[in-house]
């Protein structure tokens, strides 16, 4: 035994250094929202517990290790509740695999207690714990669930002294006026996956606003490079005409000093 609580701790360590992360978009459910998504509902007796074997349902690091990981010979108490998967009545014998200690969640039970579970088949026919929206699929018995079930499912032909039934007269009339949970759940789903795309969209033009931005940015640098480029070159060209201008005006200066005539310079005869 503490061996095993040893190994509990370690894999409670390990799926705490690995993350265990459910996705970002996870939402809790129901046990009626998943029980109407779930494959198969059966109300069973679990009659024993053998070891399992490493299997790609039951990894771990230390896969060999076999006190980790059981399946279940499990016994109808009444018939199939819910799902087309199986077609099986009162009495009949099971076998439950995928049970034990994993990284991130625990699938468990014991001898000789009796147990709802959510069940489905695998491509090989087995039959697996099925954990609808990563919750546990396996629920004691107890008064609250047998009035939960109840009041999802009309459980029939149960064994000898086993009633999970809690039937009122108005038990129809809900029926048929309830409105189904998986419904509201698709509506929900596609109210997300709308907003998910909006969002999206939202950001490619936010993407887009930005690039805009950037190029409206780099036109006005542009115009302003331009601009003073241009005023430089006025100023350049207004100042090489003054520089001409007053190169003309002494030019003419020195044309008109080179023109003047001389004066004498001896004596002037009569």
């Amino acid at each position: 035994m503490m061996k095993i609580l040893i190994f509990l701790c370690l894999a409670n360590l390990l799926g705490l250094l690995e993350g265990c992360q459910l996705p970002h978009d996870w939402r809790p459910q129901t046990e009626a929202c998943r029980a109407e998504l779930v494959e198969t509902v059966v109300f069973a007796k679990v009659l024993a517990l053998h070891k399992d074997s490493y299997s790609v349902y039951n990894y771990l690091p230390w896969q060999y290790n076999s006190d980790l990981f059981f399946s279940a010979e499990i016994e109808l108490l009444c018939d199939q509740a819910w799902g087309s998967m199986l077609e099986v009545p009162t009495g009949s014998r099971l076998n439950v695999t995928g049970l034990g200690y994993f990284p991130c969640h625990s699938y468990t039970v014991m001898e000789n207690n009796s147990y709802y579970f959510f069940l489905r088949m695998d491509e090989n026919y087995n039959l697996l714990p099925h954990g609808v929206n990563f919750q546990d699929p396996i629920f004691p018995d107890s008064p609250e669930n047998h009035r939960m079930f109840a009041s999802l499912f009309q459980f029939s032909n149960c064994s000898f002294g086993i009633d999970p039934q809690v039937y009122t007269p108005d038990w129809d009339v809900q029926e048929d006026h309830r409105l189904l949970c998986s419904t509201v759940q698709r509506a929900l789903l596609e109210e997300e996956e709308r907003v998910k795309n909006l969002s999206q969209k939202v950001r490619m033009l936010e993407k887009a606003n930005g690039h805009l931005r950037e190029k409206v940015k780099n036109l006005k640098r542009s115009l302003r490079q331009a601009t003073i480029e241009n005023k430089e070159a006025l100023q350049a060209k207004c100042l090489n005409k003054e520089n001409g201008g007053k190169d003309s005006k002494t030019s003419n200066h020195k044309k008109v000093l080179a023109r003047a005539p001389k004066k004498p310079t001896g004596n002037r005869l009569d």
